[in-house]
Order: structure tokens, then C-alpha cells, then sequence
């Protein structure tokens, strides 16, 4: 099932709505769930927009069912009741769902399609990942397929297949192969985009549903640059 941008005044992109679940579009500098920034998070946005249409009384619930980074875009899910929320959970940890992922890069990888698996090991204080060929002390194993799948002027688009969620996992095992993403400083690329975001999008995502039992695909178009208005499929 692939589902349209649900039009609304809180700017939001929803790509999915129903009673247990909402899915958005998450945009460059949202972030997902309040930090120490003070910042707006997508997290209370949702739960204004959903406050106001409903006309909901009190404290709206919603849950948190996984993150991205504040630089990249794509596909976020949130959780509308309490069950809906535990089920998810579990779906998220025991990998009973299909993550897809878009990102741009500069270097071409050593080939076209691959199979990565590295030894990930967070370094809290820069708030980075650095991705180890062999496992070292408290370091957690990292596997992801990517292939790329269009070359554009100067740069490519890759397809990644997520297996492990870890902390900044495709930023760090594209590094890794010195195929930074565009924009990511943080991981070797050697610029920074405009609006201080990276060229990482997640694309789509498949699940069960967590109540109705129905197959969910959503799929999030990319942002509008021209770099991603390149591709052939957007």
C-alpha cells in the first residue's frame, strides 16, 4: 500500500494515519524527540496536530517508536495507544520489519553491491560511531546490503537494506568505505550542505500492523534539492 502526503496546517508530511499509528516525513532539523537543544520536537508537533484535529481533551498519548538523526529525512513512526506502542517495540527489536534507506555519495564504493558487516563502537563524548573491521572491546556488530542504483553527475545514489539498527550505522560503515554521505562532516565528507542537513533518506518502511494485522508499505519521497530531483525515481 503506498500512501499520499495527507495535507495539513501543522506542516506536517503524514504518510500514514489510522486510530493506532501515524507515520511523517520527517524534514532536515527535526528532531524526533526532545534534547537538551530545547528545541520544538516532531514528538510534540504530532501530538498538537493530533490534539487539534480530534479535538482531543488533556494529554494526547504518543509514543516514540524509534528515532533518526536530526540531519537526515524520511520515514518516522509514532505510536498512537499504549498497545499499538508495545507491539511496535517488539517489531522494531526483533527486526520484523524491512528498513530502506536512500543516500548520496561522492566516492564511488569498491563495488557496485555489497553486503557490510562492521564492529560499531560509540564514542559518547563526539557523539559519533567509529565502524571496526574486527570486534573490539564494547564495540556491537553492524550488517547492512547496499548497491548502487544510479549514477549521477558527480555523485551516486546507493540502496540500503538496514539488518541492525545502530547508532549512526550507515553513516559510519559508508565511511568506513570511504564513501562518505554528502553533507556529513561528522563522517569525512568534506563540505557541508546548505541547510546542515546530510543526503540520507529513509525511503521506505514495511510492516505487520501492530493491531489490525494489515501488511503496511510506506514509501516517503525525498526532499526537494537538486541532487535528489536527479534520481530517475523520486
Amino acid at each position: 500500500m503506498k500512501t499520499k502526503i495527507i495535507s495539513n496546517k501543522s506542516n506536517l508530511q503524514i504518510l500514514h494515519e489510522d486510530n493506532h499509528i501515524i507515520v511523517i516525513n520527517k524534514r532536515v532539523g527535526d528532531i524526533v524527540q526532545g534534547d537538551k537543544t530545547g528545541d520544538n520536537p516532531l514528538s510534540k508537533i504530532v501530538k498538537e496536530y493530533i490534539k487539534d484535529k480530534y479535538n482531543k481533551p488533556g494529554e494526547v498519548f504518543l509514543g516514540v517508536v524509534h528515532r533518526l538523526d536530526r540531519p537526515t529525512t524520511g520515514i518516522v513512526v509514532f505510536a498512537r495507544t499504549s498497545k499499538a506502542l508495545t507491539r511496535l517495540n517488539e517489531l522494531f527489536k526483533n527486526r520484523e520489519t524491512q528498513k530502506k534507506y536512500w543516500a548520496i555519495i561522492k566516492n564511488k564504493p569498491p563495488k557496485t553491491e555489497d553486503k557490510l558487516i562492521h564492529y560499531l563502537k560509540r564514542n559518547e563524548k563526539n557523539n559519533t560511531s567509529k565502524a571496526h573491521i574486527n570486534e573490539v572491546p564494547d564495540s556491537k556488530i553492524a550488517s547492512l546490503d547496499y548497491k548502487v542504483f544510479q549514477e549521477l553527475n558527480n555523485y551516486f545514489a546507493v540502496e540500503i537494506n538496514l539488518h541492525t539498527g545502530r547508532h549512526h550505522q550507515i553513516r559510519a560503515q559508508l565511511s568506513a568505505i570511504n564513501s562518505p554521505i554528502k553533507g556529513d562532516l561528522k563522517y569525512g565528507f568534506d563540505r557541508s550542505n546548505p541547510d546542515g542537513g546530510i543526503h540520507l533518506h529513509a525511503r521506505q518502511l514495511q510492516f505487520v500492523h501492530p493491531v489490525t494485522k494489515e501488511d503496511i508499505n510506506i514509501i516517503a519521497k525525498v526532499p526537494d534539492d537538486p541532487i535528489w530531483n536527479a534520481l530517475s525515481i523520486i
